[in-house]
């Protein structure tokens, strides 16, 4: 399953990301990553949850990112949920390749069992309408 968490920059979106991902560790049997453009919020998780810095890894494409996601989930095979901030910027990609990149997450997600939540610098109405129903939060 993939899920969106919706809003222009400033709006909140990393502030409920991480709401979510500290509450879900309690939950969750497997393991659960976050992945960032920085380690900045690397004190405000759970230290159950792994961080990591996209930008270490040299990712340049959103085809880059989405091997980076594959490679991540080959080496856990207890990985249940993944949160992706500041998805555009992380997966080095631009608004108009969103819907694509989610088809094939959602795809990753059903192959693998694991869920991907997402935070998206867009308003609602600016995403496709095919992936209007994965909008968990809109700010």
């Amino acid at each position: 399953m993939v899920q969106l968490i919706v809003g222009r920059a400033g709006k909140g979106k990393t502030k409920q990301l991480l709401d979510k991902v500290n509450t879900e560790v309690k939950d969750v049997a497997g393991n659960i990553v976050y992945l960032d453009k920085s380690t900045k919020h690397m004190f405000e998780l759970n230290n159950k949850i792994r961080l990591i810095n996209v930008a270490d890894y040299m990712v340049t494409n959103k085809d880059e990112f989405l091997g980076f996601i594959c490679g991540i989930i080959s080496q856990d095979h207890d990985l249940q949920q993944m949160y992706f901030d500041s998805f555009l910027k992380i997966a080095c990609m631009d608004a108009e390749d969103i819907e694509s990149t989610v088809e094939k997450l959602d795809a990753i997600s059903t192959n693998f069992n694991v869920d991907f939540v997402l935070s998206v610098s867009r308003d609602e109405h600016e995403l496709p309408e095919s992936l209007k129903s994965k909008v968990i939060i809109s700010l």
